[in-house]
Order: structure tokens, then C-alpha cells, then sequence
């Protein structure tokens, strides 16, 4: 896989440009299934079936990419121990921890103004 490559300091990033290595990061971690992993994993280490198990209705490819993903970006971090059959775990990095901050504010938003949007869109649809 390409990817953008960042020259500079991060202070220098560029957040409006399209081709900007910030704007590959937002996209690949502002989606649900993401932010849900991120969520359940800041709660302790899970092994893939518990992660499927905790978000309903991610299927298993969905949490296969977003896995990768997450890991490719070093937001999550993967371990296989040597059993048979083996077994792998999930734990979020500090990063990833630093991350699962404003997830919890982004869920503790939603919570909070679930019953206003709820009505909100009520209305704009009648």
C-alpha cells in the first residue's frame, strides 16, 4: 500500500490539503467500526472472537481491516502467543490510548444528545 509521506515537523502538517498525510489518518480512524474498537479496547486486551462478540454487527472482514489498520497506524498492537491453535490479542498503544480520549468523548456526546437528534431528524423528515 502507498502512502502519504510527511516532511517537517508535525506542527507544519497541513490539515487543508488534500494530499495531506493528516487527512489519510482522520479517514481511516473516524468510522464507527474504529472508533468501537477503540472504545472496547481501551477497556483492557481482547481476543479477536471477545472484540467481534462486544460490537454487534461488525462482520469479520470488517474487523479484519479495521485491526490492520488500526495497527498499521500504531494505534493498536497485536500479539500472537505461541499455542496451538494461536492466540491473538489486541491492546491499544499509547497512542491509541491518547486516541480513545476523544472516542470517549465522541460516545459520551452521542449518549448525551441521542434524544435531540433523534427529534431533530423526526422533524426534518416529516
Amino acid at each position: 500500500m502507498v502512502t502519504k509521506q510527511f516532511k517537517g515537523s508535525p506542527q507544519d502538517a497541513d490539515l487543508a490539503r488534500a494530499d495531506s498525510l493528516a487527512r489519510e489518518i482522520f479517514s481511516d480512524v473516524a468510522n464507527k467500526w474504529a472508533f468501537l474498537i477503540i472504545e472496547f479496547l481501551g477497556e483492557g486486551t481482547l481476543r479477536f472472537s471477545e472484540l467481534r462478540n462486544e460490537i454487534e454487527g461488525i462482520s469479520h472482514k470488517m474487523l479484519t481491516q479495521n485491526l490492520r489498520m488500526l495497527e498499521r497506524n500504531g494505534l493498536v498492537e497485536r500479539r500472537v502467543h505461541p499455542t496451538v491453535p494461536p492466540r491473538v490479542e489486541y491492546t491499544l498503544t499509547e497512542p491509541g490510548q491518547a486516541l480513545r480520549a476523544t472516542v470517549d468523548g465522541m460516545c459520551g456526546w452521542t449518549r448525551r444528545y441521542l434524544g435531540d437528534i433523534e427529534a431533530s431528524r423526526r422533524r426534518f423528515d416529516a
